[in-house]
């Protein structure tokens, strides 16, 4: 079975999506799973570096005062420790993320995507990395084991930027407007941070035989916006 994941570092849904998939995958106890992420862009027009909190942010996107931002984020963060995840809104740094999507598909090159996917939406939710800082992603790339002196060639070049807009251009093609996004044997799809059991629902239905692609809604994130 194939799971293709559009999704952005930067995209809260994501990372709860993300583990509660892992999740799912392992309760079916299916050894047989292949997970690909692919590259998705909420905001490509993001600034690389911002003097906004992400607080300051969200209230800026959605028209609300900086106190109701912070209570939606908190919100957002009470689903993450559902997930197993306590995400720092206090110091998370808002960034574009067209770079660390290269190299993300680097590590797909080499067998380490989900390492660096990981390492990567650890470190912007909960350790507060700046994802467009040269030595941040040289050493979370060592850390998912990849070649570091790669990596900085990367950083100085346009390596993989082509890849990213394949897999951009898939998603306009599939109809995805948000993200997380699950495409499984190209058969279901499941747009949003979905419960464990409704993931191992879907996995388990997807064992048929090909079919028209259905979709499953939750919570996510749409041209650099979230709802619950």
């Amino acid at each position: 079975m194939k799971i293709e994941v559009w999704s952005d570092f930067v995209c809260p849904f994501c990372y709860i999506g993300k583990k509660n998939l892992e999740k799912a995958i392992q309760k079916t106890g299916r050894e047989d799973i292949d997970v690909v992420f692919r590259s998705f862009e909420l905001d490509p027009d993001a600034p690389v570096q911002t003097d906004r909190s992400i607080h300051e942010a969200i209230a800026v996107k959605y028209g609300k005062s900086l106190d109701e931002a912070k209570q939606m984020n908190m919100q957002i963060g009470e689903m993450a420790k559902v997930a197993g995840l306590n995400y720092d809104f206090d110091q998370m740094k808002p960034t574009n993320t067209f770079l660390v999507h290269r190299i993300a598909q680097y590590a797909r090159t080499v067998g380490k995507e989900n390492e660096f996917v990981e390492l990567g939406m650890d470190a912007y939710f909960t350790k507060g990395a700046f994802l467009n800082d040269e030595e941040t992603l040289v050493e979370l790339a060592g850390k998912a084991g990849l070649d570091e002196t790669k990596v900085r060639e990367i950083i100085h070049s346009k390596e993989h930027l082509a890849q990213v807009r394949v897999d951009e251009t898939e998603a306009v093609e599939y109809g995805v407007t948000g993200v997380p996004f699950f495409l499984i044997d190209e058969k279901y799809a499941v747009s949003g941070a979905q419960p464990v059991e409704s993931f191992v629902s879907v996995l388990e239905r997807a064992g048929g035989t090909k079919a028209e692609i259905k979709e499953t809604q939750g919570p996510g994130c749409n041209d650099g916006s979230c709802s619950i």
